[in-house]
């Protein structure tokens, strides 16, 4: 089943999403209405990896909730493959596929083939299909070899990946995948960003969030990123990174920046954004500048006492840019 013609795999138009919140005393309780998600719109094209960003609390999760048919839309549109996600909820359901970061959803105590073999019978796909099918989609997730382990004893990043077999299973059109590698290891993160790059080899559409910058850099065509309710920005990684970053960016290693200094680097003429990382024993003051602008020495200046290591420039990230379009610096 694939999706045909110019018809977008994926549509949004204007959504929106207000809830009811109690406040105040059992006895004088007040309602308050909190609108999650505030005039959403985007398309995802048949075939493409797309990223969905933002901090917690966003309207990420709510967006997708809504896409899926688990969340009716307070005012605005969606439709997955041409069927609306309000009127045709039995349609939308069939062609879609949903995983989530955690570990809950699977049976501990049956192997990776026996949770396999129990959600294809829950999905309805035909007996005569099962065994070929699981077995494709084992060869896909890399658990070729595993799957007659009990899941109580897979590691995190193979748990996600068996997720992501199940999700499979009935065949969808789209994938959504939310979070799916939080709290994984590097190895097995990096094993399931392969797993996640081969469904796009395989012509599935996939809309992903994430918090892992390179993540998103790595894997997705195109994204969208979400502050507040609202897309503030959407492009290829690429024009993200132009878009809010253009200038270079200026790391300064110290071992302990104060408050002040800080505040005083903000001030330097020509710079747009300043932030701390911690890495080990240093702070890294991170600094990023106007295009064709030189702010090396004046920063260097406004450091005062602070003890300064290696000084160096890289290029702009994506998530240089992502940290800019969330917290509205530089607007």
């Amino acid at each position: 089943m694939s999706a045909t013609g110019g018809t977008a795999a994926v549509e949004a138009r204007d959504l929106r999403r207000t809830f009811k919140t109690k406040q105040g005393s059992v006895l004088r309780p007040t309602r308050t209405t909190v609108e999650a998600v505030k005039g959403v719109s985007f398309e995802i094209a048949p075939g493409e990896l797309f990223g969905l960003l933002g901090p917690n609390g966003a309207g990420k999760t709510t967006t997708i909730k809504m896409l899926i048919t688990l969340l009716i839309p307070t005012s605005g549109s969606a439709t997955v493959l041409g069927h609306d996600v309000v009127t045709d909820v039995r349609e939308v359901r069939r062609r879609i596929g949903y995983v989530f970061g955690g570990d809950r959803g699977l049976y501990e105590r049956l192997s990776g083939l026996d949770n396999l073999r129990y959600f294809s019978e829950l999905y309805g796909v035909a007996p005569r299909d099962q065994k070929a099918r699981i077995g494709s989609l084992l060869e896909l997730v890399g658990l070729t070899g595993r799957e007659g382990e009990r899941v109580e004893g897979y590691s995190r990043g193979m748990r996600q990946r068996l997720h992501i077999a199940r999700g499979l299973l009935h065949d969808p059109d789209v994938l959504f995948l939310d979070e799916p590698s939080i709290g994984i290891d590097p190895v097995g993160a990096r094993e399931l960003r392969a797993t996640i790059a081969g469904l796009r080899e395989q012509g599935k559409t996939v809309l992903l969030t994430t918090h892992y910058m390179f993540e998103a850099d790595e894997l997705c065509d195109r994204i969208a990123v979400i502050r507040a309710g609202e897309i503030v920005a959407e492009g290829t990684p690429a024009e993200l990174k132009r878009l809010v970053t253009s200038g270079r960016v200026l790391e300064v290693e110290t071992y302990g920046v104060a408050g002040e200094v800080v505040d005083s680097v903000r001030d330097v003429a020509g710079v747009r954004t300043v932030a701390v990382e911690d890495r080990g024993p240093l702070q890294v003051l991170v600094v990023g500048s106007e295009p064709d602008t030189e702010v090396t020495q004046s920063v260097l200046a406004r450091m005062g006492d602070t003890r300064v290591g290696r000084v160096s420039h890289r290029d702009p990230s994506l998530e240089d840019a992502y940290v800019e379009l969330v917290t509205g610096a530089g607007a």
